[in-house]
């Protein structure tokens, strides 16, 4: 998995890129009340400023700069949002949301620990003929929101983890240690063996003692049926938290 670690160097920041498992099914939509399509998009990404939306073949009329209002269904959540699209690219586009204040609550509830629990899901433990990749232990997803995947040596030694929640990154790789950082892009790839997604981070000067914490505490609430105590404790003891 060495072309998972790709250093983009600039004369501002350090962005890094990783390549990292795609599971294929998202379980949360957006469907629009204009009338532009009939069927739901996918909510391929989302955060508390915007969503990326997915409809693999097609079928919708937006341009950029269009007024964009619709629902999103998180298996049964539903939140009304508003916005503008400010990109498309081939199957996707992306949406900036309002600057709405009570908009902008709503979000934070939809995407609140709570919800992200519920719709938590132990994909290493599920019988859905995924093609895991070499060496991934654990990987757990809540759709949009969180992804973390728990990577071996051959030994089964712990030697990799890296956890998405939002727009917030967090890797511990053994023998260099914590960073922490920030999602700038994710991209689909495809490959005849697997999907994949592409993601550049924006990578913190410094560790982010905040950004660790978040992550800690959402660790810490994962189900013992989903991780054991002995791997939560690991997590948490290589983010000194």
């Amino acid at each position: 998995m060495e072309r998972q670690f790709n250093l983009i160097k600039t004369g501002v920041q350090s962005m890094e890129k990783r390549i990292l498992p795609k599971f294929p099914f998202c379980f949360m939509t957006f469907k629009d009340d204009q009338g532009q399509t009939s069927r739901a998009f996918e909510v391929s990404d989302i955060s508390s400023t915007g969503m990326q939306l997915c409809m693999k073949d097609g079928g919708h009329t937006y341009q950029n700069n269009n007024e964009v209002n619709g629902v999103i269904n998180w298996k049964g959540i539903e939140l009304k949002v508003k916005g503008s699209v400010r990109w498309i690219k081939g199957a996707k586009l992306g949406v900036e949301f309002a600057p709405d204040a009570r908009l902008r609550q709503a979000i934070r509830d939809f995407l609140s620990l709570e919800n992200i629990l519920k719709n938590l899901r132990p994909l290493h433990g599920m019988d859905m003929n995924l093609s895991m990749p070499a060496n991934l232990k654990y990987w757990l997803r809540s759709d949009g929101p969180v992804e973390l995947f728990v990577w071996q040596h051959n030994d089964g030694e712990t030697s990799r983890f890296e956890m998405i929640f939002l727009d917030t990154y967090v890797e511990w790789n053994d023998g260099h240690g914590v960073k922490t950082g920030r999602v700038v892009t994710k991209r689909d790839l495809d490959t005849p063996l697997l999907s994949e997604d592409e993601f550049v981070f924006s990578i913190d000067e410094s560790v982010d003692q905040n950004k660790l914490r978040l992550i800690s505490n959402l660790i810490g609430e994962i189900p013992r049926s989903y991780l054991s105590d002995n791997a939560i404790e690991f997590l948490k003891r290589k983010l000194h938290c």
